[in-house]
């Protein structure tokens, strides 16, 4: 019979079946390599031939000078399409995630020494960007939003869309939020092409100088291999939930938030961890009784079966512990008190604090970012973010009266390195100024 793992942290003969779950993605990327490094490689020599051939072969369709991209007049009839409650919805999310996203915004700034020496950053956002939003099983508006409006409150010029939609009447709502965040086109490519073809531009495919955004595993090795070239945001791997909770915690709440991340796919993880033995019975039981009439229940049942788990604990504090090792993606808090566990949280993606704050409205319309770490690289990845579409230029300018200060300083350095231009550099200014 179907059910969710239960897992007692005390007997650590259990544990491996955490470990089991947490490595869940560490499907060799190698084996993925040489086929994405043979794409990338035939849409650097051959571009839009390439990118014909790819698309027609992957997903059937012929793409041709005419039909390969979506413009702004599209995007703009089809948000004027929209049933007013649909358009209120998206414009709403929007407003929610520029909001809380132009908190994020960075100044350059400059320091003054009182020798007249100055010194300072200088904030340029990225110049231009593509967004990939996958399309091949459904639609995802929200991911438009949450990788474009950063972008645009960042300051970036130019803003395009590759996603694999072939119809403007289907892909309707993924052009609508195209028109909010003004992008320049949506390029019907899919796949580790579409990432290539940003990459290196081809005759009809602009350039960019950054590709964000998830995708399936060969998108995923493509940003991995063209890293350099252009610029990525991070390694996105399944997605994944994970709630701490008490015995205050409504145990109808935790389950249905479990399925919420479940039914992505079958490697998608659901953790709770709790210090409750009845709550942690209650939505064993509850997991098994109510996925059998639920909308994807073959895939939740996949999912939970491989990759969920309930973790019972002595405490809490055993708790946070465990899931500051997890550092997972999405962190739900549900206990009497959840501002005062939230402090000694060190590694999650998102954090979400209370009943009322469940992991789907994070994915909406509540303001921060969806674009996640994943897979405990929260350890050291942030949530996608307007940081990510800028780049810092040091500023330097060092009058005279500082650099006869500093000069011999400079000289004894750099011959210590062996770096002998690098002193003369220096010494030159002092022999042609005497």
């Amino acid at each position: 019979m179907f059910m969710i793992k239960l897992i007692d942290w005390s007997d650590i003969s259990q544990r491996a079946e955490l470990y089991k779950i947490l490595h869940r993605g560490e499907e060799s990327l190698e084996k993925y390599y040489k086929p994405v490094f043979d794409i990338i490689q035939q849409v650097k020599t051959l571009g839009d031939t390439a990118l014909v051939n790819y698309t027609l072969q992957f997903d059937k369709f012929k793409l041709n000078e005419k039909n390969y991209f979506f413009d702004k007049n599209d995007f703009k009839n089809a948000y004027n399409s929209l049933d007013s409650n649909i358009k209120s919805i998206l414009k709403e999310a929007a407003s929610r995630i520029e909001k809380y996203h132009s908190f994020q915004k960075s100044n350059s700034f400059f320091t003054y020494e009182d020798n007249g020496t100055i010194l300072g950053q200088k904030i340029t956002p990225i110049d231009s960007v593509g967004l990939y939003v996958p399309g091949g099983k459904a639609l995802y508006p929200s991911t438009v939003l949450m990788t474009g409006i950063p972008a645009k409150v960042a300051g970036v010029n130019k803003i395009y869309i590759t996603s694999p939609v072939f119809d403007k009447n289907s892909a309707k709502i993924v052009l609508a939020a195209a028109h909010l965040i003004d992008a320049e086109k949506l390029y019907k490519i899919g796949g580790a092409q579409a990432v290539a073809a940003l990459a290196y531009g081809t005759d009809l495919i602009d350039k960019v100088d950054k590709v964000v955004g998830p995708g399936n595993i060969y998108v995923t090795v493509a940003k991995k291999l063209l890293f350099g070239v252009i610029d990525i945001d991070m390694i996105a791997g399944p997605s994944e939930i994970l709630i701490i909770a008490d015995d205050t915690a409504d145990t109808d709440y935790l389950t249905y938030d479990l399925f919420s991340q479940a039914e992505h796919d079958e490697l998608a993880s659901s953790i709770l961890i709790t210090d409750s033995k009845k709550v942690a019975l209650e939505v064993k039981e509850k997991v098994t009784k109510y996925v059998r009439n639920i909308e994807r229940s073959e895939i939740l049942e996949k999912s939970i079966k491989n990759n969920g788990a309930i973790i019972l604990t002595e405490n809490l504090k055993e708790a946070v512990a465990i899931t500051n090792e997890i550092a997972p993606e999405h962190l739900e808090i549900i206990t009497e008190s959840p501002f005062d566990l939230m402090p000694k949280i060190k590694n999650a993606g998102a954090i979400f604090l209370g009943k009322y704050s469940p992991e789907p409205i994070g994915d909406y319309i509540a303001g921060p970012n969806h674009v996640l770490p994943t897979g405990g690289t929260a350890k050291f990845f942030s949530p996608l973010g307007v940081y990510d579409f800028c780049k810092r230029s040091s500023i330097i300018s060092f009058s005279k009266e500082n650099f006869e200060k500093l000069k011999s300083h400079v000289s004894t350095f750099a011959m210590l390195e062996g770096l002998h231009s690098h002193a003369k550099s220096i010494n030159i200014r002092s022999e042609k100024s005497e």
